[in-house]
C-alpha cells in the first residue's frame, strides 16, 4: 500500500476466514500489531491474525506500520489511518463490507487503532462501525495503582513501557499529544468500543479509566478482564487455556455488534 511520500510503501498482510465468500462481503478488521511502537513485525503476528480471523470471521488486514524511533510519532499511526482508508475505499475490489468496518490492535497497536478512530472521526474518515482494543496502553502515565503492583515479574514492566514511550515520543512523554496518550482527549462522537485488560498487566487500570470514559461520553463500550492473564495474552495459545478467552470474547463481541455473518 502507498505511503504518505513515494518513497513510503506500507506492507499490509491479509487473512480471510475459512468459509468466506468473495459474494457474501465479510466484516473487515484493520488490526495493528503490539510491539511497543518500535518492534515486532507482520510475521510475528501471524498465528493470533489467524486465530482472530477464525473466532470474529472479519477478513483481518494487518497492517505493517513504521517502527520508532527511526520513525517517531505520528508514522505509525499515520500508516494505520492509511490503511484504514485503504480497506474503506477498495472494500468493493477486496470484497467486504465497508459498513462494517472494525478498527483493533493491541498493546501498542491497541492505542494506534483507538488514536485511529478518533483522527477518522476528526477528519470525517471512513465510518467505523467496532473499535476492538486488548489492553492498550492510553496515557503516559506511568505511576496508576496497577503500575505500581505490576512493575515487575509479571512479563511486561514499567522499565520497557517507559523505554517504548521514549523510542515513540521522544522527549514529549511528559506532554503528549493528544493522538498518542488517547485517555486525555475528546472521546465523545467515537465508535462503540470493546476493551479487553489482563488481570495481571501494569496497563489495566488505564484501560479501565479508558472504558469508563468512553462510557461516560455516551460511547456504547464493553470491558471485559481477561482473569488470570499477563500482557500480550494474544500470543499464549497453545501455552494457556486460558489465552482461548481473548478469541472467545472477540468473536462474541463482534458477531453480537455486527450482526450475524
Amino acid at each position: 500500500m502507498a505511503g504518505d511520500d513515494p518513497d513510503v510503501s506500507i506492507p499490509v498482510r491479509a487473512y480471510w476466514p475459512a468459509g468466506a465468500k468473495w459474494g457474501g462481503k465479510p466484516p473487515a478488521m484493520v488490526f495493528a500489531h503490539a510491539g511497543g511502537w518500535c518492534l515486532v513485525s507482520l510475521d510475528a503476528y501471524d498465528n493470533p491474525c489467524r486465530a482472530l480471523a477464525k473466532a470474529t470471521g472479519c477478513v483481518v488486514f494487518s497492517v505493517g506500520y513504521r517502527l520508532a524511533p527511526e520513525h517517531p510519532y505520528p508514522a505509525a499511526l499515520d500508516d494505520v489511518y492509511r490503511a484504514l482508508c485503504f480497506v474503506a475505499d477498495h472494500s468493493e475490489r477486496l470484497g467486504v463490507d465497508r459498513n462494517r468496518i472494525v478498527i483493533a490492535g493491541d498493546s501498542a497497536g491497541g492505542n494506534l487503532a483507538a488514536a485511529t478512530a478518533m483522527l477518522a472521526r476528526d477528519r470525517s474518515g471512513p465510518p467505523i462501525a467496532q473499535q476492538l482494543l486488548m489492553y492498550p496502553p492510553v496515557d503516559t502515565d506511568l505511576e496508576t495503582a496497577s503500575y505500581q503492583e505490576f512493575a515487575d515479574g509479571y512479563y511486561l514492566t514499567r522499565d520497557a513501557m517507559k523505554f517504548c514511550w521514549g523510542a515513540y515520543l521522544g522527549d514529549r512523554v511528559t506532554t503528549p499529544p493528544v493522538y498518542t496518550a488517547p485517555l486525555r482527549g475528546d472521546l465523545s462522537s467515537l465508535p462503540p468500543a470493546t476493551i479487553m485488560v489482563s488481570e495481571y498487566d501494569p496497563l489495566r487500570n488505564e484501560g479501565e479509566s479508558y472504558a469508563r470514559k468512553l462510557d461516560a461520553c455516551g460511547v456504547p463500550t464493553t470491558l471485559i478482564v481477561l482473569e488470570g492473564m499477563v500482557h500480550a495474552c494474544i500470543h499464549m495459545l497453545g501455552i494457556t487455556p486460558a489465552a482461548k478467552a481473548i478469541f472467545a470474547n472477540a468473536g462474541r463481541e463482534l458477531r453480537l455488534k455486527l450482526g450475524a455473518f
